[in-house]
């Protein structure tokens, strides 16, 4: 399995507990805050809660860019194991 089927595969299982927000790392370095999210295939559409400095609010970012997933909620560890975390 690949970088890109894992963070598929993350954002498919997203443990139901767990706040759907985050900051996105990317490959091109670039740190991506969303809200929420949808998944497709092959892209993550995130949503910002506040525009980007061209007036975005949404991004649509290839599994293959994501470099890390920075989360800010303080639940257990335990709470991870739906998303294949042992």
């Amino acid at each position: 399995m690949d970088q890109s089927e894992c963070w598929h595969d993350l954002f498919m299982n997203w443990a139901p507990k767990i706040p759907r927000q985050g900051i996105l790392v990317t490959a091109a370095q670039e740190t991506i805050p969303f809200i929420n999210f949808m998944t497709s295939r092959g892209v993550l559409l995130v949503e910002r809660d506040r525009p980007d400095g061209n007036g975005a609010r949404k991004v649509m970012v290839a599994y293959s860019a994501i470099l890390a997933v920075k989360l800010t909620t303080t639940l257990d560890l335990p709470e991870y194991r739906p998303m294949g975390f042992e």
